[in-house]
């Protein structure tokens, strides 16, 4: 086996380890955080209330959003990693994925998205945006349905893109 795909495997078995029989509820919060319905609110209430950057953040917001997501699922596609909850049997997942492939993971990419957006038009939120982001992706492989660099490259998709559309609109 490659030595990167060992360390991945590794580190998976380790840190999903740390959640087998027990109560999830915190790390499921922090995961459905990164549904997506918090990113539309932060943006609404930025884009009504904050009349400085407010704005301009929904726009690009809306734009990043727009290139990431036909990309992550293109991505998704042409990669067709099998999730770890459906290579390692009997793994059990604490929750059901939303689709059936892994590589890159797209509440990570989403969530890295918004970071660098926040952390763009508002620098002293810049630490907990990403400290957020970060959660949101170990909390995917904590609950099973992600490997350790499918949150790197969901992290570097976000990122990637969220700066791209900076970039457009600068």
């Amino acid at each position: 086996m490659h030595l990167l795909t060992r360390a991945d495997r590794t580190l998976f078995y380790w840190l999903y380890n740390k959640t087998r029989n027990r109560d999830c509820r915190p790390i499921l919060w922090i995961s459905h955080s990164g549904d997506g319905h918090l990113y539309l609110c932060i943006g609404f209430l930025l884009w009504a209330f904050e009349p400085e950057h407010g704005a301009l953040f929904m726009y690009t917001a809306l734009m990043a959003y727009a290139l990431e997501l036909p990309l992550y699922v293109v991505l998704k596609k042409v990669f067709k990693r099998q999730r770890p909850c459906d290579l390692f049997k009997p793994l059990r997942t604490h929750i059901t994925p939303s689709d059936k492939f892994s590589l890159p993971s797209g509440h990570t990419a989403a969530a890295f998205l918004m970071a660098t957006l926040l952390a763009s038009y508002y620098p002293a939120a810049a630490l907990l945006a990403y400290g957020w982001a970060a959660c949101i992706g170990v909390s995917r492989v904590l609950l099973g349905v992600h490997y350790p660099s499918d949150i790197v490259a969901g992290a570097t998709l976000g990122i990637t893109i969220s700066l791209l559309s900076l970039h457009i609109l600068h």
